[in-house]
């Protein structure tokens, strides 16, 4: 269908750099064709405007099925640390001579938005929290996976700690490399989603995110925000560094 209507209204040889955009728009957006965009929205494949509400609304729709077939209670698949892979790949929207560097001795993780208590916790306070450890998949949206293990506090005890409204919709966060993301209060609670400190029982590696990463083993990598100073809980949407640029907000199983 992509091909016939290219060949029959000479849409690649007059509309190339428009077409690039959209697909790569549709990449991101989880897999329509061109021409089954076209045959399912009626619209103007050269108008980007046009294209972008029809997206958006496709990835609306697309977001509300996935947060009503989540099941809270389904967990990701946990592996031996015999398949750990190493070395585990560092992953950012900047290279590795990029990495941001906080000073541990003056971190404080900033708590906002629908949360009683909201009082700075430091790095020791965070490291006294009780701890687990997984073993999971870490799978980027670029097509690679990569198999960890990760240790911290599971997120639903801190939320509850800081007296958290575990009724709102959205959890936010902000970081120190101006990457921010947020995720639902459904993931948030899961059992598997942990503030991660450290990474093969070290204190988290600055590739990793040092000196706090939010793992969500039932999302896709870049809902897994690093390097984490700030977060609050909302019922306004909040976005996100890439879901702001297309892709799809859930993101998850």
């Amino acid at each position: 269908m992509k091909k016939f209507l290219a060949d029959k209204s000479g849409l690649r040889d007059h509309a190339a750099p428009a077409i690039a955009r959209i697909e790569r728009r549709l990449f991101l957006r989880k897999g329509l064709s061109l021409g089954a965009l076209a045959m399912l929205s009626g619209c103007d494949v050269t108008n980007d405007e046009t294209v972008d509400k029809v997206l958006s609304a496709m990835s609306r729709w697309n977001d509300s099925v996935q947060a009503k077939i989540f099941d809270p209670n389904k967990l990701a698949i946990e592996y031996p640390e015999s398949a750990i892979t190493t070395p585990f790949p560092f992953n950012a929207y900047y290279g590795e001579d990029e990495i941001r560097l906080v000073e541990a001795e003056s971190y404080k993780l900033e708590l906002s938005g629908l949360i009683r208590e909201r009082k700075p916790w430091t790095l020791p306070e965070l490291y006294a929290l009780p701890q687990a450890s997984q073993v999971t998949r870490h799978i980027c949206v670029e097509g690679w996976s990569a198999i960890g293990k990760w240790s911290g506090t599971p997120f639903r005890t801190f939320l509850e700690r800081v007296g958290a409204d575990t009724t709102a919709k959205y959890v936010g966060f902000k970081c120190a490399d101006d990457y921010y993301t947020s995720i639902d209060m459904a993931t948030a609670l899961h059992p598997q989603t942990l503030l991660t400190f450290r990474f093969a029982d070290q204190i988290l590696p600055p590739q990793y995110g040092f000196p706090m990463k939010l793992r969500v083993p039932t999302k896709l990598g870049f809902k897994n925000p690093k390097h984490i100073m700030a977060m609050y809980v909302t019922n306004t949407y909040p976005g996100g560094y890439w879901e702001d640029q297309g892709y799809n907000w859930f993101s998850g199983s």
